[in-house]
C-alpha cells in the first residue's frame, strides 16, 4: 500500500506516530516527509491491518490536520524487514 497524506502533517510528529502505529499492527515499510509538505507512506502486511493503518492516517496524531489520504494498492515486494522513518 502506498499512501500520500496531505494537510498539516509535518512538524506534528506524524511520521513517528505513523511508524509506531504501523509497528503495532505488525506492518513493514517506511514513512517520510515530502518537500511540498505532504507525508508519503509505504506499508506491507495483512490487508486488514493495512486498512487499520489507513484509518489512522486519516486522523493522524493530536496536532495533525489531515485534509486527504490518497491510497494506491499494489502487490507486496517483501523487501522491508521492519517499519522505519526515512528522511526526505
Amino acid at each position: 500500500m502506498h499512501a500520500r497524506i496531505r494537510g498539516v502533517v509535518q512538524g506534528v510528529s506524524y511520521r513517528a506516530s505513523a511508524a509506531a502505529r504501523a509497528r503495532e499492527l505488525g506492518l513493514s515499510g517506511w514513512v517520510r516527509n515530502r518537500n511540498e509538505g505532504s507525508v508519503e507512506l509505504v506499508a506491507e502486511g495483512e490487508r486488514r491491518e493495512l486498512e487499520r493503518l489507513i484509518a489512522w492516517c486519516e486522523v493522524g496524531p493530536t496536532f495533525a490536520k489531515v485534509d486527504s489520504v490518497r491510497v494506491e494498492w499494489s502487490s507486496a515486494t517483501g523487501e522491508f524487514a521492519s517499519f522505519e522513518v526515512r528522511r526526505k
